[in-house]
């Protein structure tokens, strides 16, 4: 997995990005990330003046997701639970998906098979 970390206006920190790393690689196991590109600003004009903008790329559709928070970290956090859920999510509709395209059996499909009265 290729990871790109872009700092705007923030501080690089090897405690916040071996956050965001560990975060991130936490999310392997459940999906297959080919690249991880993850943006931190913070703007003084705004309120919560910390974001985090993170866009995995993935076999299939991407995934992105953004948090907003007073301080760094809970941005960082925000955003890596938004991610989870869309994952979660991502889940759900595949299992929807295979549950749908099975098929009924012949019997059923074609109406042979039962006796009429």
């Amino acid at each position: 997995m290729k990871m790109t970390i872009e700092h705007a206006f923030v501080r690089s920190t090897h405690a916040v990005d071996s956050l965001i790393e560990e975060r991130i690689f936490a999310l392997q196991p459940r999906l297959e990330i080919e690249e991880a590109r993850v943006r931190l600003e913070q703007s003084r004009e705004s309120s919560p003046p910390f974001r985090v903008a993170v866009h995995l790329v993935t076999p299939g559709p991407d995934l992105k997701a953004e948090g907003r928070d007073h301080t760094l970290r809970a941005a960082i956090e925000k955003a890596v639970a938004r991610l989870d859920a869309l994952i979660v999510d991502k889940g759900i509709k595949r299992m929807r998906r295979l549950r749908s395209n099975r098929q009924a059996p012949a019997s059923i499909r074609t109406g042979r098979g039962r006796s009429r009265r």
